[in-house]
């Protein structure tokens, strides 16, 4: 029997007002994980209002920041031992590799919780330096009630980046997972709750990003909105959030240069790069889309690659021997295959994949272009699959300025042997992570974002703290004789 899944508002599992609901699919094979209430308007407002009065009032506002810190840690230690099903969970709903889940995703999104956990106590203001008469200090204040809408690509570690910081410093938090992977977010919920965290901390709205989303990215009563996903959508957020002038961070695409230079150990950036691009199926705003081989290397660097590439293994995601598994969905499948048809168009060669890999599921083979342009749409634009642009450049100078060439600014990968040249692309490009040989790479005490059309804001990090505090200025006079605004 298909399982049914509520929404979670104030602590309560509860249907839509409206009673309708929609279907998770399994992308693997097209069979249907379990039908979700779906969330409208009235949901969100309602969530809104838990999440409003867990803030207010109640044992989350009283609780000290040592106590918050612990219960979190509470929680990160039940993620660990329910970490192999809700790796099993997501694999099922967004198709990434069980192995994939199993290693990276829930290592690092218990990991993040964790990392914030020990910050809940560590959130604080500063004396200034003033006259004897008189005090002045700040405090490191809580924001509110937070809005955070969610992508598929990594359900549970991407919803921590933004629980796990606005949680510690404490707020409440009202999250709007994807139509398309709204599972594994419920179950987490579930855990939260066993752990002891007040009702109304943590509210779960399932539904669509033209309803549901749009109504938390208005709502006139959420105090800030964090948003992952397109950069597209991220315009939409920001436009809705505007109509109350409500703080915004966002997380966006990326159309990320890898770079590999002509001292590169070989080896090491092939494998590198073929992580940087087809990890989870390519769908990763981190990834390596644009790869750049410098001309004395490029033939014996793409022959290398190319022959490591034609060896990974696609196929159902829950069988550990896969090396990757479909794509979200039949949409997200067809974008791909427009893409490479139109890179085909402009001039581009295929080498590798260029094709749908399996009649049943959304699968999409590891593909390679070559004798690709910077003007051609496929180097412009984010594919966010297994899809890799390579170009060839003769020097730093050439390089830099090929790959600043786009609207997006999110990482960048450098492959060299020589210091000065690594530090010489570090300054050179323009994205809010270089990674110097190595790729696509997370650390929960590393701030992640983007510059230009990558988004703003920081996540992960001490510095992502200051996205979910605000800071209080408090002036105390000391003097027993105050100004005379008459006299001066």
């Amino acid at each position: 029997m298909t399982k049914y899944y509520k929404l979670f508002i104030g602590g309560n599992w509860v249907d839509a007002v409206s009673g309708e609901t929609f279907e998770s699919i399994n992308p693997a094979n097209g069979s249907v994980n379990g039908v979700i209430a779906k969330g409208s308007t009235i949901d969100v407002d309602l969530a809104v209002k838990a999440a409003r009065k867990a803030f207010e009032s109640g044992p989350w506002k009283e609780m000290a920041p040592s106590d918050r810190g612990r219960l979190l840690y509470k929680v990160a230690q039940a993620l660990w031992e329910k970490a192999e099903k809700l790796a099993e969970i997501e694999s099922r709903d967004n198709g990434v590799t069980i192995n994939e889940n199993k290693f990276i995703a829930m290592p690092a999104m218990i990991d993040v919780l964790e990392f914030y956990a020990g910050l809940a106590n560590k959130v604080q203001g500063e004396t200034l330096a003033s006259p004897s008469n008189r005090l002045n200090f700040t405090l490191k204040e809580p924001l509110g009630v937070i809005g955070a809408i969610v992508p598929w690509n990594f359900p549970l570690m991407l919803s921590m980046w933004k629980i796990a910081p606005a949680l510690a410093a404490g707020n409440t938090i009202v999250i709007k997972s994807s139509e398309l992977t709204p599972i594994s977010i419920l179950e987490m919920a579930k855990i939260f709750q066993e752990a002891g965290v007040p009702d109304g901390v943590i509210n779960i709205v399932s539904g669509y990003g033209a309803d549901a989303g749009n109504a938390l990215a208005s709502h006139p009563d959420i105090d800030k909105i964090a948003f992952t996903g397109s950069t597209t959508t991220g315009k939409l957020v920001m436009q809705a959030a505007s109509q109350n002038l409500k703080p915004v961070s966002l997380e966006l695409g990326g159309k990320n240069p890898n770079i590999i230079f002509n001292d590169a150990h070989i080896e090491n950036a092939v494998n590198g790069s073929m992580l940087g691009i087809y990890m989870a199926q390519g769908q990763v705003c981190a990834s390596g889309s644009r790869l750049y081989v410098q001309e004395g290397i490029y033939d014996k660097f793409m022959d290398v690659f190319t022959n490591k590439a034609k060896q990974i293994r696609v196929g159902d995601p829950l069988d550990p021997a896969m090396q990757m598994g479909p794509q979200v969905s039949l949409p997200q499948l067809e974008r791909i295959e427009h893409l490479v048809a139109a890179g085909l168009e402009e001039g581009a060669n295929v080498v590798l994949g260029g094709e749908r890999s399996d009649d049943k599921g959304f699968f999409y083979s590891p593909t390679i272009l070559v004798n690709v342009t910077t003007e051609m749409q496929i180097a412009r634009e984010e594919i966010f699959g297994p899809v890799l642009s390579v170009i060839r450049f003769k020097d730093e100078d050439d390089v830099i300025q090929k790959a600043n060439d786009t609207l997006y600014g999110l990482t960048a990968g450098v492959w060299t042997e020589n210091i000065k040249r690594a530090h010489k692309m570090v300054r050179g490009l323009k994205a809010g992570t270089i990674y110097v040989n190595t790729m696509s790479m997370l650390d929960s005490a590393a701030p992640f974002g983007g510059f230009k059309q990558s988004g703003f804001g920081r996540e992960l990090g001490i510095e992502a703290m200051n996205m979910y505090t605000q800071t209080k200025h408090v002036w105390m006079e000391m003097s027993e004789t105050h100004l005379d605004w008459y006299g001066m």
